[in-house]
């Protein structure tokens, strides 16, 4: 990765998470590690940039960015973005994924197809949506977007 904008280490607050299943869980070891493979996030107003230390918690309805320095010893920005914006695509998310997860096992090529093209289709709206959101305070690229939408809606799941 170019210069120092990019996220260095990432956690997710566990405590909000209740349940994963096998997919789930192999969905959010492939998206933190591919997020510290490579992603672009600067925080606006921070000249001296990164690399970063995020953390990522949903409080109050709040999905909540906290963004430190890679030793977490200084608080940078803490961004929160209320989830109620997310609410509908996640749900439809959630709801094709299942489908989508139920097809890998049963499905034709076809239909598993074109599930995966809704499913993708949805992430990638929710991925532009966080980047909207984002964009007065953390500066990223798609596919760092994408990647933090997956841990977004990862941190919803409850039991």
């Amino acid at each position: 990765m170019a210069g120092t904008q990019y996220i260095a280490k990432i956690a997710l607050d566990e405590k909000s998470v209740v349940r994963r299943n096998a997919d789930i869980e192999h969905e959010r070891k492939v998206a933190i590690f591919d997020i510290l493979e490579q992603n672009h996030f600067a925080v606006n107003g921070h000249e001296n940039g990164g690399p970063y230390s995020l953390h990522l918690s949903i409080e109050d309805n709040r999905l909540i960015f906290d963004i430190r320095s890679e030793n977490d010893e200084t608080g940078l920005a803490r961004v929160p973005l209320p989830v109620i914006s997310f609410r509908r695509i996640i749900k439809d998310y959630f709801h094709v994924c299942e489908s989508y997860f139920d097809a890998i096992k049963t499905g034709s090529p076809s239909k598993i197809e074109a599930i995966d093209m809704g499913r993708r289709g949805l992430h990638n709206e929710g991925s532009e949506l966080l980047k909207e959101r984002l964009k007065d305070k953390v500066e990223t690229d798609f596919d760092t977007a994408r990647r933090l939408f997956t841990l977004m809606c990862i941190l919803h799941i409850r039991g």
